[in-house]
Parts: C-alpha cells; sequence; structure tokens
C-alpha cells in the first residue's frame, strides 16, 4: 500500500514532505545484501557493487555517511568510501531498520525511474568508465544517485510523476508550465535542494546546478555537437572557445550525459532528446556518432541483463524491434487502450474541477461539496463511484454519495475496525489499487459488503486528509475492468482538486 499525501505547493512544504519519505525495499534485497555485508570474506567494494543493485539502499548509506561525516571537508562521493566512512556494523544495523514490502506493493513509478538510475549507471560505467579509469567509482556512484532526489516524490507522489512524464518527455509540453501546475515550483529546485540537504556527492550538484542556472554552456556545446559530420571542424570551434572547451571535458559532466542518454532513451531510441545527448556524449568522447551509438545499445542490453525486471520497461526491448518502432511501447499501448471521452464529458470534468479548485468555496454544506466530487470523477471515466466520509475519531465510515451502485450502497455503513485496510488508510491519506496481482493479498481484508458492491479484479480506494486528518474514502473502479492511462491520470488530478476543495470548505468564513 502507498502513502500518497497530499501535494505541497511551495519547495520549503516539499522538502519538509520529501524528507520524511522511507523509501522501501523488498525482503529479497536486503537479504542478498546483509549475507554480503556479514561475509568476512568480502570487500567493500564487492558491498558497494551489491548496493548497486538496490538503489534505495545505496541513497541510504550515502546519506548516512555524509551526515555522520558531515564535519569532515568532502562528502563522501563513493558508494566504498561511504561504508569505510559507516563501517559494516552500522551498514547492518541500517540495513535492519528499511521498511520491507512485497514487490507488488512498491510503487511501479519508483521502481521504474531507479531502473532508469541503473541503466544510466550502466552507461556511466561502459562508455566514460575506460576514459576516466581513475574515477570510475565517483562516475558510477554519481550516475546511480542522480536521479535520487526523484525517488521519494516518486514513492509518495506516484501519479503525479507519471502526469509529468507524459506531458513532458512524451509530449513535448514545456517543463517549467507543466511543473508550476502539478508541483506550485520548479522540479530542478526540489532536486538541487534535496541533493544539497542530503549531501550528496558535489558532481550530482554541480549538474543541478548546471541545468538551473548555467544552461548557456550546454546550449552552446550542443549547438557544436550538431555538426556531428565535421569532427575537425567541431575541434576548431571548441580550441576557440577556451571556457567551453574546459567546462566539456569536466569529470563530473560524464553522470549527467549517461542520465541523459538513460532518461531519452526510455522514451524513444530515435527521439530527438535521444539524438541530442547522443552527439553531446560524442562531442564529450570525441567519437564518431555511428560508433557511439552502438556502444550505447550495447550497454542498454548489458543493463537489460543484470536489471530488467517483469513489469517494468527497459529501452533495451525495443532495440528489438524495426527501426521506427523503437518507441516506449507500453505508453503507447495505454494510449491507444483508453477510451477517448467524449467533449461533453471533458468539459464536464473540467468544469466540475473548476469548482473545486476555486479559493473562495461556492459550496454551503458538505453535500453539496460532494456532489460536485462526485461528478468530477464519473465525468473522469470513473463507472462506479463510492465517497464515504468518516467521523473524527474514525470509528465509523458512512455513505455520502454514490454513482453506479445499487441503492443499498447509500446507506452503507462500515466500522474501520473491521478492516486492517481501512485502518491503515485511515491512519494518513494513502491509496491502494487492487489488481489481480494482489487481489488475493487484499481481498480478505476488505469488508463483504464493500466486496459485493464492487466486484470484479481491479478497484481503487483513496483516502482524502483536510489539514492532516483523514476525511473522506473514495472508492472507485471502471465496471471492474482494467483502468487505462487516462483515467489513472484523471483519477490523480480529480482527487487532487477534491482535496483542495476540502481545504478551501474547512478555511470558509475566516
Amino acid at each position: 500500500m502507498t502513502a500518497n499525501t497530499s501535494a505541497p505547493r511551495t519547495l520549503d512544504q516539499w522538502i519538509k514532505q520529501l524528507e520524511r519519505v522511507r523509501l522501501p525495499i523488498t525482503a529479497r534485497s536486503r537479504d542478498q545484501i546483509l549475507h554480503t555485508v556479514m561475509d568476512s570474506r568480502r570487500s567493500l567494494r564487492d558491498i558497494a557493487e551489491r548496493l548497486q543493485d538496490c538503489p534505495s539502499a545505496a541513497l541510504a548509506v550515502m546519506r548516512e555517511a555524509n551526515r555522520s561525516g558531515s564535519t569532515l571537508s568532502e562528502p563522501a562521493t563513493t558508494l566504498e568510501t561511504a561504508l569505510n566512512r559507516i563501517g559494516l556494523k552500522n551498514t547492518e544495523e541500517l540495513l535492519r531498520r528499511f521498511p520491507v514490502l512485497e514487490e507488488s506493493a512498491i510503487p511501479q513509478p519508483l521502481r521504474q525511474v531507479q531502473l532508469i538510475s541503473q541503466h544510466a549507471a550502466q552507461q556511466a560505467s561502459g562508455l566514460f568508465g575506460a576514459q576516466l579509469a581513475r574515477l570510475w567509482q565517483e562516475i558510477n556512484s554519481g550516475a546511480l544517485l542522480l536521479l535520487a532526489p526523484l525517488w521519494p516524490l516518486a514513492a509518495s507522489h506516484p501519479v503525479l510523476l507519471q502526469e509529468w512524464t507524459r506531458r513532458v518527455l512524451c509530449e513535448g509540453e514545456p517543463g517549467l508550465a507543466v511543473e508550476r501546475e502539478l508541483l506550485g515550483v520548479p522540479l530542478l529546485k526540489i532536486c538541487l535542494q534535496l541533493a544539497e540537504q542530503w549531501h550528496l556527492p558535489s558532481w550530482i550538484i554541480h549538474c543541478y546546478q548546471l541545468l538551473l542556472n548555467d544552461r548557456r554552456l550546454l546550449v552552446k556545446a550542443l549547438h557544436i555537437a550538431r555538426d556531428n559530420e565535421h569532427p575537425l571542424h567541431q575541434q576548431q570551434v571548441l580550441d576557440a572557445d577556451e571556457q567551453l572547451r574546459r567546462w566539456l571535458t569536466r569529470p563530473e559532466n560524464s553522470i549527467l550525459l549517461a542520465n541523459g542518454l538513460a532518461l531519452s532513451a526510455h522514451i524513444a531510441w530515435e527521439g530527438q532528446h535521444s539524438l541530442r545527448w547522443q552527439r553531446l556524449s560524442g562531442l564529450y568522447l570525441n567519437t564518431a556518432l555511428g560508433e557511439l551509438q552502438g556502444q550505447i545499445h550495447q550497454q542498454a542490453i548489458n543493463s537489460a541483463r543484470h536489471h530488467a525486471h517483469a513489469g517494468l520497461w527497459h529501452p533495451a526491448e525495443a532495440l528489438l524491434w524495426p527501426w521506427t518502432e523503437r518507441r516506449w511501447k507500453p505508453l503507447r499501448k495505454a494510449a491507444a487502450a483508453a477510451p477517448t471521452p467524449a467533449p461533453a464529458g471533458v468539459q464536464a470534468w473540467r468544469q466540475a474541477c473548476s469548482e473545486l479548485l476555486k479559493e473562495q468555496t461556492p459550496f454551503a454544506n458538505v453535500l453539496q461539496l460532494t456532489q460536485c466530487a462526485r461528478d468530477a470523477l464519473q465525468h473522469c471515466g470513473m463507472q462506479r463511484v463510492l465517497l464515504m466520509l468518516t467521523d473524527r475519531q474514525h470509528t465509523r465510515l458512512q455513505t455520502q454519495q454514490s454513482h453506479g451502485l445499487p441503492v443499498e450502497a447509500s446507506k452503507l455503513a462500515l466500522d474501520p475496525q473491521q478492516s486492517q485496510v481501512l485502518r491503515r488508510l485511515l491512519s494518513q491519506a494513502g491509496q491502494l489499487r487492487l489488481s489481480p496481482e494482489n487481489m488475493a493479498q487484499f481481498s480478505a481484508l476488505l469488508p463483504g459488503s464493500l466486496k459485493s458492491l464492487f466486484n470484479g479484479q481491479h478497484l481503487i480506494m483513496r483516502s482524502i486528509a483536510n489539514q492532516g486528518h483523514v476525511a473522506m474514502l473514495v472508492i472507485v473502479d471502471a465496471q471492474g475492468a482494467p483502468f487505462s492511462e487516462t483515467q489513472l491520470l484523471a483519477f490523480g488530478k480529480t482527487v487532487q482538486c477534491i482535496e483542495r476543495a476540502l481545504g478551501s470548505f474547512a478555511r470558509r468564513g475566516r
């Protein structure tokens, strides 16, 4: 079950919330690392390599080392240095304190973005590690952890990260505009401040500062990299710009290039973003584009051999497809399967969300607010909807609104103490998405009266908080059918609107 607390809107609020997120790992991953740590025959390098297979644990070790070593002049820059700094006994204790979940219970967006980080580490090691052999450990650790500030966001707000990926990376919408809408602040600012607060290696700080404050050099380098068919002319241009030439050869740029290659390949091998990062990497390595592309593809295959997981997308899969089809097919299939909403339904959904988002609440009572929330959920594609309100002590759940359900749903009352799932959802805002993969695990923990209303293998239960206290439980499905990507994204946006409406309603008359 994934906690999904109300989304902040300011930088300080984001940092405060994401700092509290504890990234989970599977019991299998923890046990494998513990076995390596406790094996006296294993070196620190062996343990560091094992940590690479579990990004959440690698981040925890790096953070712990740089927290305990805050009085030192420089933070640890490699996992091996971090392990040496905190010691194996403390590493073992740190691992035993980790929250452990079944793989199916860990948010898919978190597992997916960590797979991208592992792919980036492989690209960094394969492409740049040999050329910068003295720094290969810094390259490996830095490439793996560059996207680490995104991990708690993926764990606590998976729908937000999915929508950002779809709109910015896949559909090419302006990143700043989308981030202002979804997050309230630029995503890079969140990443930079978290990286600084965690005392991550200086190479990672450099990359975020470059992307935020000094993109001029990056743009100039990209412009030169476009002329990849004339390497002599490229070198002459670089020789004429000493500042750019010095910047381009900085070793810390290798981890930015590796992550750019992995992230862009995740969307499309033949897309413009991917081609830009390939050209820039070729300029950095002084390698012809065709030769470099072969190396990149080989490193992607090596990564897939070590890191691919069922249910996650690895771009190496697309290398088997025809040249013109090497795009992120899971996204395309989901989009193709998603029903196209009727224009009237989309307009009605937008109108309902607009009412919910008004700063001065238009609702005179809770009944009016929940009616609008029910309409918004209905128009976003949810065919069966149940809205239940709870009392302050969380001793009773009572139906307030329903749609597409039998008449007895309007009179349903539940005792949360009789269901472990309900107790968990009411303890803090969170979401449980049921599917054939986890239905057996959670079905027995649901009240029978609720299961009789929602017959099917696909269901979402979402608790919504107001001022830190859960006030509403939303239960929806699509007549038991699988949810489309469109429905999931619209549902996530609708819940955000309902959260805002509850806050505005609570502040009325102040």
